[in-house]
């Protein structure tokens, strides 16, 4: 049983296969690469996966999509692309290292860097954000979601205060993108990360970042576009010149495909569906003596993930015996982000955390739930 969509949603549905054994079998060329048949249908496929993105995350202009190889990608385009010695950024203690550890290499390239504690529920204070502003600060950098609780952070007001203060607006939605509605343009975010291969249902190696029309991006990677090639510096051009090198065709297809199959299906069913499993999971890990569960204690607070620890039973103990003993693939330890973790009280031996897809069943959780009771009580039994 995979219990681990947090990290990468599987299985995927049928038509997302199909389109990449599609892209890769019955079209196989470069798009942007040649004046033929085959590279003219490749382009097309990206630009239809672009324009449901579009779709999807309410841009009207699908040439400010950047497609990247994941949201790490992403997110570090969009810190050094727009950000320079003097500069300074606000970020929050709940963030995964694929946001942090771009911003500690710019801090020491001369990038100013403010990292708010988040409460002790992993959310975030808006007015303690607001008291961080400086002169210069250029960006409020957040994860919509906590990959760790799943705490929901307050988004409009936060981009609120982007708009009043002039800093740009970068929202991280790696766990957020194929759960929550985002509007980009009613949100007024300026950068945008996504992943492909997580709620977005598309296969791994695939992400992208949206890039709204006033920020000037500067390109982090520099070859071949297919376009502009007399120029010898990468050009500005969105989205040539940030894409450098052959696209992922048949990931980019897939993609597409995912984010088809939550439109077709309703977004807020979905959510519905996996809420209701993290909710079916809570109340009997809420029975298990000792059982903590993080994160914000009202579960519509919550989003896409279920973390908890059991007293006197190591996580990363706890998830080997679901594995071993029942087949129940679910993440433990400090999911790449130890600051949130000491934020929530759980470093350094981190939380076992579990994540339920599209596909996951109410008989699945059940299964999941007397698993967990059982493998906790051998656990403490042979203490």
């Amino acid at each position: 049983m995979y219990l681990d969509n947090a990290a990468t949603s599987y299985p995927k549905p049928e038509i997302v296969y199909e389109a990449v054994l599609h892209a890769m079998r019955d079209v196989g060329a470069s798009p942007g690469r040649g004046g033929y048949r085959r590279s003219l249908e490749a382009g097309r496929i990206i630009f239809q996966a672009r324009e449901t993105v579009a779709r999807f995350f309410s841009i009207s202009d699908s040439s400010r999509i950047i497609f990247t190889q994941n949201a790490t990608g992403a997110l570090n385009l969009a810190l050094q692309g727009t950000l320079a010695a003097g500069d300074h950024v606000i970020t929050t203690s709940m963030e995964h290292n694929s946001l942090l550890r771009p911003l500690y290499a710019l801090r020491n390239n001369g990038v100013e860097l403010s990292i708010i504690t988040a409460g002790s529920d992993g959310v975030v204070s808006v007015e303690n954000i607001r008291q961080a502003v400086q002169a210069n600060t250029r960006m409020i950098a957040v994860s919509h979601v906590s990959n760790v609780c799943g705490a929901i952070q307050p988004i409009r007001e936060l981009a609120e205060l982007c708009a009043e203060t002039g800093a740009f607006f970068l929202l991280d939605a790696a766990q957020s993108a194929g759960y929550l509605p985002i509007d980009v343009e009613h949100l007024a975010i300026d950068l945008l990360a996504v992943p492909g291969h997580k709620g977005l249902l598309g296969p791994g190696g695939t992400g992208l970042l949206y890039v709204a029309p006033h920020v000037s991006l500067k390109p982090v990677i520099h070859g071949g576009t297919g376009s502009h090639s007399t120029a010898e510096d990468q050009p500005r051009v969105v989205p040539d010149g940030f894409e450098a090198g052959t696209h992922n065709l048949p990931g980019i297809a897939g993609l597409r495909a995912g984010i088809e199959f939550i439109l077709e299906r309703g977004l807020a069913a979905g959510f519905e569906h996996e809420h209701a499993l993290l909710n079916q999971a809570e109340q009997v890990l809420r029975n298990i003596p000792g059982v903590t569960i993080y994160g914000p204690s009202d579960p519509s607070a919550r989003c896409s993930v279920l973390s908890f620890t059991a007293s006197g039973v190591d996580s990363t103990l706890l998830a080997a015996e679901l594995d071993h003993g029942f087949d129940i693939a679910v993440r433990a330890g400090l999911h790449c982000a130890p600051m949130a973790h000491r934020t929530l009280g759980t470093f350094p031996g981190g939380t076992v955390r579990m994540s339920p897809g599209w596909s996951t069943t109410r008989e699945e959780i059940a299964f999941f739930s007397d698993a967990v009771v059982q493998c906790i009580d051998k656990i403490r039994k042979s203490a």
